[in-house]
C-alpha cells in the first residue's frame, strides 16, 4: 500500500525477527494446536476445537509489517469458523474469539468461514480493534464493530494463501494473495484504517477454531518487519534475545523434535500396512484432468479480466484530469470572455464536459461489470459433484454475460465518443440501371415472336 505521493515500502528498512518455523520462539497455548517440521496445524477438521500460538516475547517495535501464509482446507462447501491473526497487548489465550480471548487490547483480522448472520458475505476478511472492554459481536460477524472488511474466499485453495499487514504512522493495510497463482507477490488491495491506535509494545499470535463445520487451519510461516522511518537510525540489537534462553530454547526444540519422531515411529508400528505405499497416484486420472483445465481457464480469464480492469481504471483516471483540466479553463474563461461569442465558447466547453461527464459514468458502470465478473471467478469453487458442476456452469454463464456486456458498453463509448466527421457511414449503393419503358418492352416480345414463328417454318 502507499501513502501521500507514493509507495511507502520503498522507503522502508526491514528486519527479520520471527518466523513461525523456529517453534522455540513461539508459544503454544492450547493442545489443538499440533506443530510439525514445516507447519502448524492450528486446529484439525474436527468439531468444536480451538488452537493458537502466541510470541513468547514483546514485540518493541513502534511500526510494524507481518506476512502470514497460511491453508484452509476443508471437504464442505461450507467451512467454519476460522482463522485471526492478532497483535495485542497480552496474550489472549484460550477463548471465544476464533479460539483466542474476548476483550483483547489491540487488533485482530479475522478470516471468518462462516456466515452467521446470513448475509452471504463470507468468507470473509474483517478488522476489529478494542481497547479491553468491548465483546465481539459473534452473532453479526463482527459487522457491527468492525473497522474495515473485504470479502475474499480463502478456502481450498490451489497455492497457499498470503496476507500482508503494514501498521505505519497509524495506519493499518491489509493486503491479501487468494493463492490463486503461485506468485507469492500477487497481492490485492482488502483493507484499509487510518488513525488507529495500537499499543505500543504487543503480542503477535494467530488463533483458529471450529464449529459444527470443521476446517483444517494450517500456517505454513509467520514473518515478522520492524518498519523505520526514512532519516531515523536504525535500532541496534539490544533486544536480542539472551545465550542462556537461546540454549533453553534449543534444548526445548530437540525435546520436541524427540518426542515427534517417537510418535513417527510408533505409528509405524500401529499402522504397519502404511507403510512402503505411495502417498499420491502418479497418474491423473480424466476427473483430474478436466478439474486442472477447468482451472487454468479461470485463471487465464482472471488475469485477463484483472488487466482489463487496471486498463478501465487508466482511462477512469484520464478522464477525469481531462474533465479537471477543462473546469479550469472554463473558470479561467468566465471573467475574461463575454458577448455573444464568449456564449457560444461557454456552450460548446459546457457540451464536452457532459459528455466527459457520461464517458465516466459509463466507465465506472463498466468498471462495476468487472468487479462483479471478478468476484464470481473467485468464488467459484471445484466442482467435486453434480451440484458443483451446476455451479461452475453458472458462474461461466454469469462471466460469459458480464464479458458481452463489457463488450458492448466499450463499443458503444467509442462511437459517443468519435468525432462526428469520422463517424462509419454506411457505403453509397451502385448506381440502379433506368426501367425499360413500355414502347421497347412491346418491341422487344413482337422481334422474338417473329424470330420464334420463322424458326418453326424453317423446321
Amino acid at each position: 500500500g502507499g501513502s501521500g505521493g507514493g509507495g511507502t515500502r520503498k522507503f522502508f528498512s526491514f528486519f527479520f525477527s520471527s518466523v513461525i518455523e523456529c517453534l522455540p520462539e513461539m508459544f503454544l497455548s492450547l493442545p489443538d494446536a499440533i506443530p510439525s517440521a514445516d507447519q502448524i496445524r492450528i486446529t484439525t477438521s474436527l468439531k468444536s476445537q480451538k488452537g493458537s500460538v502466541w510470541t513468547k516475547n514483546k514485540s518493541i517495535f513502534e511500526y510494524w509489517e507481518v506476512e502470514v501464509t497460511f491453508r484452509v482446507t476443508g471437504r464442505g462447501r461450507i467451512g467454519a469458523d476460522g482463522l485471526a491473526i492478532w497483535f495485542t497487548e497480552e496474550q489472549g489465550m484460550e477463548g471465544p474469539v476464533f479460539g483466542a480471548a474476548d476483550k483483547w487490547n489491540g487488533v485482530g483480522i479475522f478470516f471468518d468461514s462462516f456466515d452467521n448472520d446470513g448475509k452471504k458475505n463470507n468468507p470473509g476478511v474483517v478488522v476489529v480493534g478494542n481497547d479491553g472492554k468491548l465483546l465481539y459481536d459473534h452473532q453479526n460477524d463482527g459487522s457491527t464493530q468492525a473497522l474495515a472488511s473485504c470479502q475474499r474466499d480463502f478456502r481450498n485453495k490451489p497455492y497457499p494463501v498470503r496476507a500482508k499487514i503494514t501498521y505505519y504512522q497509524k495506519t493499518l493495510t491489509v493486503l491479501i494473495n487468494n493463492g490463486f497463482t503461485p506468485d507469492k507477490e500477487d497481492y490485492e488491495f482488502c483493507a484499509k484504517v487510518e488513525d488507529m491506535v495500537l499499543p505500543s509494545q504487543g503480542y503477535f499470535g494467530i488463533s483458529a477454531a471450529t464449529g459444527g463445520l470443521a476446517d483444517d487451519h494450517d500456517v505454513l510461516s509467520f514473518l515478522t518487519f520492524q518498519l523505520t522511518e526514512p532519516g531515523k537510525e536504525i535500532p541496534k540489537s539490544d533486544a536480542e534475545i539472551p545465550e542462556k534462553d537461546k540454549e533453553k530454547y534449543q534444548e526445548e526444540f530437540e525435546h520436541f523434535q524427540q518426542e515427534l519422531d517417537k510418535k513417527k515411529e510408533e505409528f509405524q508400528k500401529e499402522h504397519p500396512d502404511v507403510q512402503g505405499q505411495p502417498a499420491d497416484d502418479p497418474f491423473e486420472t480424466v476427473s483430474d484432468r478436466e478439474l486442472r483445465q477447468i482451472f487454468e481457464g479461470q485463471n487465464r480469464i482472471h488475469l485477463e479480466i484483472k488487466q482489463l480492469n487496471r486498463q478501465l481504471d487508466m482511462i477512469l483516471d484520464e478522464q477525469r484530469r481531462y474533465v479537471s483540466a477543462v473546469t479550469e479553463e472554463i473558470a479561467k474563461r468566465g471573467a475574461a470572455v463575454s458577448g455573444q461569442q464568449g456564449q457560444v465558447s461557454q456552450q460548446e466547453i459546457d457540451t464536452v464536459v457532459k459528455t466527459q461527464e457520461e464517458v465516466i459514468k459509463q466507465v465506472n458502470e463498466m468498471k462495476n461489470a468487472m468487479a462483479d465478473t471478478l468476484r464470481l471467478i473467485s468464488g467459484a469453487q471445484h466442482p467435486g459433484s453434480a451440484a458443483g458442476v451446476y455451479e461452475t456452469a453458472q458462474h461461466f454463464n454469469d462471466i460469459k454475460e458480464h464479458l458481452h456486456i463489457v463488450k458492448r458498453d466499450i463499443e458503444h463509448l467509442v462511437q459517443r465518443n468519435m468525432p462526428s466527421n469520422e463517424k462509419p457511414k454506411c457505403p453509397d449503393l451502385p448506381p440502379f440501371p433506368s426501367c425499360l419503358s413500355t414502347m421497347h418492352f412491346f418491341i422487344f416480345v413482337a422481334v422474338q415472336t417473329v424470330l420464334f414463328v420463322a424458326y418453326i417454318m424453317y423446321r
